[in-house]
């Protein structure tokens, strides 16, 4: 029997052997709870008829039967509903196995065993989605961080109007300590807003208006973490204004909770294991019990011994503990993640996850900022400084690659006010550089590698010896060349991030030995990197297809994990085991292409999350342990005369502990945590 909880719409559910769905916890008239008054109303029935048969004289003999009956009908009622939607469905399940044990005590008059037989499976039942509930809910929660209305200003007045009614191009008012209701940016107001709802981050982060409107308006994903804010997130002590960028259908948020929802449906590997075993074991299961009910052929007792035995294993039997062991510590494990902003999609990445044998780590905006700065700017050309950054801004400033973005903005803030001329025509080549028309002119940007290949001629010696002598400092390097003229080199330095060294260690202490750098940058600026975070393999002047040839070498040793930022390294993380994205929050792409998105731009949820995985693969082995080893003491002790009604305890509570096993994972503190720092996720704001 599989029981699953999909995290969508209905409150309690199972999905029995991988599909139909049967309400059992919102089972009508008296609410949420109905299934579980059933069941307590039969238990006291079954209480009171025993106690009335075996210790009171002198009452009408049908006065127990009677109670034993209601027993019958109250644990049997959400029993005969399932079934019956199972036989309908053609499927031959554990509830109706039940109902088929208790039929038979009936028959053979043994009403009080039959009776306490669907007492407990009904209340066992109950139980279990109260526990699994607790799992769902972890995840529900996330969708009520956002607020249902919305301040937005219309026809010069500011309005109050329900999220759904929101349009991009909004402008909505945010007072202190508000939630926010949509995604978008910031333009009126400053303040600091706790974003651990949606990102994890446990300091709140300071936001500004952006410098342009109309630029953020037209190009929403280059919007700066300084300007860009999420629905759910909670707004500091100062009042902001903030342009939608999204209907509320479609921010950050709602995907967080439709892809986390959507996760505990993928199956990981060891449940395929399981529901392969299940296919095996369940027909072996039927054919023992069918066995069974000839016993009394070969052995000396009657049909009514030989009947109740074949029924206490058909009960013994079902694996029920064995088909949720796994689908219950994974929703455990999805939800927490999500609740300290990592989005994990589905069992298998969770579970892959904790039997890495290597990461490979993106170099720029991974484990360095992500912000180069010119440190160097070089003439190989009679011209000045000034005219080679002019030439290179009025290009570069049309590309969103981030060195692009580092010359255009590091240049501008160096030429000040002054006049620019205006590039067209730009041209990417993909790792390489760019080209575009200035002055009728083609402008060629890019690597030092992108000339003297596929046609562009090679660099002038005076060129190349500049490149030469940057490159022994570890700079990363842009050639900039008019026509056919060089005109020089820029040099660029991304500095490491500073949680780049303690995650890396933290990572050592999980016992991920082999950590590589794979970057499009050259060889000695990415050994300069890697020798300052505590790298010891970087690996260099690697083109996009050439981090996938990478990565499927390291794959070939074992499992392995990528992380980059989603877009540029998309192909390599879809290669990998296990692809991660950081910095998720932002961006559409992330979300879409990674198996693991960190959904703040933050190198430490990177430990946290491999520690998760450890410990989720941990508590799933020892559910499979519980379920297993009950199976294998109940078979046997049923054959050898153990009743239903002990064989039911132990079945029940064994699926019970697993449950209340995995929901451990909710509670699930690194490291850091468990010496005394909060985690954002289990702050009071984020709860």
């Amino acid at each position: 029997m599989t029981r699953q909880i999909p995290c969508s719409e209905t409150a309690d559910r199972h999905d029995h052997e991988g599909g139909a769905s049967h309400d059992h916890g919102d089972g009508g008239f008296l609410g949420p709870n109905t299934e579980l008054i059933f069941a307590l109303a039969s238990g006291a029935a079954l209480g009171v008829g025993f106690v009335l048969e075996q210790w009171v004289s002198g009452i009408p003999s049908w006065l127990p039967l009677a109670l034993f009956l209601l027993a019958y009908g109250f644990g049997g009622f959400f029993t005969v509903r399932e079934a019956a939607e199972n036989l309908r469905r053609k499927r031959f399940e554990i509830d109706t196995l039940m109902l088929v044990a208790a039929a038979g005590a009936a028959a053979l008059g043994a009403w009080a065993e039959g009776a306490l037989l669907l007492f407990l499976f009904s209340i066992g039942h109950a139980l279990e989605h109260y526990a699994m509930g607790r799992a769902k809910r972890a995840i529900e929660a996330l969708a009520e961080l956002a607020p249902r209305t919305a301040h937005v200003r219309r026809g010069g007045q500011i309005v109050e109007l329900p999220v759904e009614a929101l349009e991009v191009g909004d402008v909505v008012v945010v007072r202190p300590n508000e939630r926010l209701p949509a995604d978008g940016f910031v333009v009126a107001g400053a303040s600091s807003i706790n974003q651990a709802p949606v990102t994890g981050e446990s300091i709140p982060v300071d936001k500004q208006p952006v410098a342009d409107a109309a630029s953020a308006r037209a190009r929403p994903a280059q919007i700066g973490a300084a300007s860009q804010v999420f629905a759910g997130t909670i707004n500091g002590a100062g009042a902001i204004e903030i342009e939608t960028t999204r209907k509320s259908s479609d921010t950050t948020l709602a995907k967080v909770v439709r892809m986390v929802s959507e996760a505990e449906t993928q199956k990981s590997p060891t449940q395929r294991f399981t529901d392969q075993f299940a296919r095996v074991f369940v027909p072996l299961v039927l054919v023992l019990a069918f066995l069974l009910l000839f016993a009394w052929v070969v052995v000396d007792e009657p049909f009514r011994d030989s009947f109740y035995r074949a029924m206490a294993v058909l009960v013994a039997a079902s694996p029920c503990a064995l088909a949720i062991a796994t689908p219950s510590a994974v929703l455990s494990g999805v939800a927490r993640a999500a609740r300290a902003g990592v989005l994990i999609k589905g069992g298998a990445p969770l579970e892959n996850l904790g039997s890495l044998s290597a990461v490979a780590f993106d170099k720029t905006g991974t484990l360095t900022e992500g912000r180069p700065r010119i440190t160097d700017i070089v003439t190989v050309a009679t011209i000045t400084q000034d005219d080679l950054l002019a030439t290179a801004v009025a290009v570069e400033r049309l590309s969103d690659h981030p060195l692009a973005e580092a010359i255009a903005r590091d240049g501008r803030a160096r030429l000040g006010d002054a006049p620019m001329a205006t590039a067209t025509d730009l041209k990417s080549l993909t790792g390489k550089g760019v080209t575009a028309l200035l002055d009728g002119e083609t402008i060629w940007i890019g690597k030092p590698e992108m000339f003297g290949a596929d046609g562009v001629a090679a660099l002038g010696d005076e060129t190349a010896s500049v490149v030469a002598r940057l490159r022994e400092q570890g700079r990363t390097l842009m050639v900039v060349r008019r026509g056919a003229q060089d005109l020089g080199v820029i040099g660029l330095l991304d500095t490491p991030r500073a949680e780049a060294e303690p995650t890396l260690k933290a990572l050592r202490a999980l016992c991920i030995e082999r950590m590589i750098m794979i970057s499009g940058d050259h060889q000695q600026a990415v050994q300069a990197v890697a020798g300052q975070v505590g790298l010891t393999e970087a690996w260099g002047d690697l083109m996009p297809e050439d981090k996938v040839d990478a990565i499927k070498r390291l794959r070939a040793d074992g499992k392995i994990a990528m992380v980059g930022d989603g877009v540029n390294d998309a192909p390599a993380m879809a290669t990998a085991t296990v692809g991660i994205a950081m910095g998720a929050a932002g961006s559409d792409v992330a979300l879409e292409t990674a198996d693991v998105a960190l959904m703040s731009d933050d190198l430490s949820q990177l430990p946290f999350t491999v520690g998760l995985s450890r410990r989720t693969r941990a508590i799933i082995l020892q559910n499979l342990i519980v379920s297993l080893g009950v199976i294998a003491f109940l078979v046997p002790a049923t054959i050898f005369g153990l009743g239903i009604g002990p064989a039911v305890i132990l079945h029940e509570g064994s699926t019970l502990l697993v449950v209340i096993n995995a929901l451990r994972l909710l509670g699930y503190r690194n490291r850091a945590e468990k010496r005394g720092a909060v985690s954002p996720a289990l702050s009071p704001q984020s709860a």
